[in-house]
């Protein structure tokens, strides 16, 4: 943990009391159905590469040590070869080139710190496969990094996996100069980490910087740790698009700690499907049990994000984080044209700064009810956010339409310093607020 996240618990501490100091809440060691939270997630054992089997180091198997030259099919030589008996594929000090690699059964990859495994910029280097964006299961290209059905898979090392992402923001740019409805798939991107149908996955101690699309994607995955990653993707003087730090989608038991995260997009999101018909496709689902502590945020879209292509969320709690520069602390996207159900989510001793609290309000870009006469209704219940010092333009960022139902939110031990202080509780049914002040003054 960083000496900054550990400063800011200890005055997070003395401000909310012995009792909500390093994380301990009233309700203890809890989800927020008040399910206890399983051992697993207080297990952050560092990766042990010696116990993954034999390590293969790139550049004793052919691949140089050369940023310009373009070295995919070596390095991926060196994976097969790896996935014969198991073992560990590192990237030594420098730079190395290259289009997607895809990681198999009983394989690692470790980079270590002063090495940099650096993506292509050419999207011929990446190749059309099947695959999930946004929310279906589609054709579309392979990230710099992928691990298709590769239980226990690491990715550690302390060294850098960069997307060389500057080529892939500048056409999406253009493209929204000459379109400005044009959307996200439109314009030829590949992500710098996917993971799909993976359990047991660690990804500890390294910097995923400058993405050319989402930066890491965990899809029906079960049981991952994301602890101690650097996530970066600039949003100026050059603004990379749609770089969001995490995306779980579909996935059971997630830890994810430590971590300091600055993206053009949202930092950390939620998704599991969208359309009308979402929930009664296959390849969609819920995401459950999602731990988020002891994280850093910088400049982010919302520090954690509930959609826009979401059906179901429960169990989602994030604590002992400081938020810098994010535009909304917590954003639960209302996407009008899809099933929708976010229960059990609790934000607790927060400090910091950002553009809205809380931000509730339909999400309709691409708004598409593929020929159903009837928008369906989506929920949001059960929402809780405890123990926050933060400075922010509004307080209560919510609207709601008729096909959107939101019940028992509770607000408590809230220290606010809002330009907008505002607020409606009428369009909630059942909402709490306890030792909520705004602007020096206490609020019911």
């Amino acid at each position: 943990m960083s000496l900054k996240i550990k400063s800011f618990i200890t005055l997070l501490g003395i401000a909310f009391g012995a009792n909500v100091a390093l994380g301990q809440t009233a309700k203890g060691n809890q989800f927020p159905d008040g399910t206890p939270i399983p051992a697993w997630f207080s297990d952050t054992s560092p990766v042990n590469v010696k116990k993954n089997g034999k390590v293969y180091d790139v550049t004793k198997y052919g691949v140089k040590q050369d940023s310009n030259l373009l070295q995919t099919e070596a390095i991926q030589k060196v994976i097969d070869l790896a996935s014969k008996k198991g073992g560990t594929v590192l990237i030594p000090k420098g730079v190395f080139l290259s289009g997607a690699l895809f990681f198999k059964p009983k394989t690692h990859l470790h980079v270590v710190e002063g090495g940099k495994l650096k993506g292509s910029d050419d999207i011929a280097n990446y190749p059309k496969i099947p695959s999930r964006m946004e929310g279906q299961n589609l054709d579309y290209y392979a990230a710099l990094v992928n691990a298709y059905g590769v239980n226990g898979f690491t990715i550690s090392g302390g060294g850098t996996i960069d997307g060389n992402g500057r080529k892939f923001w500048d056409a999406f740019w253009l493209r929204r100069t000459i379109n400005p409805n044009c959307t996200n798939l439109e314009v030829s991107r590949p992500r710098l980490v996917f993971i799909w149908n993976s359990n047991n996955v660690q990804v500890e101690n390294v910097k995923l910087h400058n993405a050319g699309f989402w930066t890491s994607h965990y899809y029906q995955c079960n049981n991952v740790k994301i602890i101690n990653v650097d996530i970066r993707s600039p949003h100026e003087p050059v603004r990379a698009p749609s770089t969001d730090a995490i995306d779980i989608d579909v996935c059971n038991n997630v830890l994810i700690k430590g971590c300091y995260m600055s993206v053009n997009d949202d930092a950390i999101a939620l998704k599991g499907g969208k359309g009308p018909w979402a929930d009664e496709d296959k390849n969609n689902g819920p995401n459950t049990n999602i731990l988020i502590e002891d994280c850093e945020f910088g400049f982010c879209h919302s520090a954690l994000t509930l959609g826009s292509e979401s059906i179901h969320n429960k169990n989602v709690l994030m604590r002992n984080c400081r938020v810098d520069e994010a535009k909304r602390i917590l954003w639960l996207k209302m996407r009008p044209d899809t099933p929708q159900k976010y229960e059990y989510v609790t934000v607790e001793n927060v400090t910091g700064n950002a553009y809205s609290m809380i931000f509730v309000k339909p999400w309709t870009q691409f708004f598409d009810l593929k020929g159903k006469k009837e928008a369906p209704l989506s929920y949001s219940q059960n929402i809780t956010m405890r123990n926050l010092d933060v400075k922010c333009d509004v307080f209560f960022d919510i609207a709601i339409t008729k096909h959107d139902r939101l019940a028992n939110f509770t607000f408590e031990n809230l220290k606010v310093e809002a330009k907008n202080d505002k607020y409606d509780k009428s369009i909630i049914d059942g909402v709490t607020f306890k030792n909520v002040v705004v602007n020096g003054k206490t609020i019911d």
